[in-house]
């Protein structure tokens, strides 16, 4: 009876240790402007200036430029942030690292082009995830029908972008990235 009240012991000990573990895993940041803006020990500063925004309903998505410094290397990193915000929608936004600007600027405009034609199958769904989590989605449900595009930020829905917003959005990607560009020109 002993023996089986120290491995039972063990045991919860073993779990207790291993439940903070794995919550960890979970949250990993996964861009490097995350990472980079979670150091700790030193100032970071982050700088966000507007590109742009898209009205969908009673929501706004909006893209800007963003530039985060540390201030005792003066080491700086850039990227996007892609935010949804409304008065009915608690905000949810996406971190672009300036390494996948162009796979982003590439995927959405493939996406936004996407016709029935893309599989021989009668029907698709197409997806593009930054490491941050968000999603451009082009989806058609019957080869004889049209295509949808989507955008998804973290676990909120997907929502519907009629294809002059699929374009706005692509013209805000391109924008940021010329922005960023700018801004790592003037370092």
């Amino acid at each position: 009876m002993k023996k089986f009240k120290c491995l039972l012991l063990a045991a919860a000990a073993a779990c207790a240790l291993a439940g903070p573990a794995a919550a960890q895993d979970t949250n990993a940041l996964k861009t490097q402007i995350g990472v980079f803006e979670a150091r700790t020990g030193t100032v970071i500063v982050k700088g966000i200036g507007p590109v742009g925004s898209i009205q969908l309903g009673e929501a706004q998505l909006s893209v800007g430029c963003k530039q985060s410094k540390d201030i005792n290397t003066g080491e700086k990193i850039y990227g996007l942030v892609i935010e949804l915000e409304g008065a009915q929608i608690t905000p949810e936004g996406a971190l672009v690292d300036d390494s996948e600007i162009s796979s982003l600027l590439e995927a959405a405009g493939y996406l936004a082009r996407a016709t029935s034609g893309i599989t021989a199958l009668d029907g698709f769904e197409a997806t593009y995830t930054t490491k941050a989590g968000l999603q451009v989605v082009a989806e058609c449900v019957r080869k004889d029908g049209g295509v949808a595009t989507y955008l998804r930020l973290g676990d909120y829905p997907r929502i519907a972008l009629s294809p002059a917003q699929m374009t706005q959005f692509y013209n805000l990607i391109q924008e940021g990235r010329k922005d960023v560009n700018v801004l790592k020109l003037a370092k």
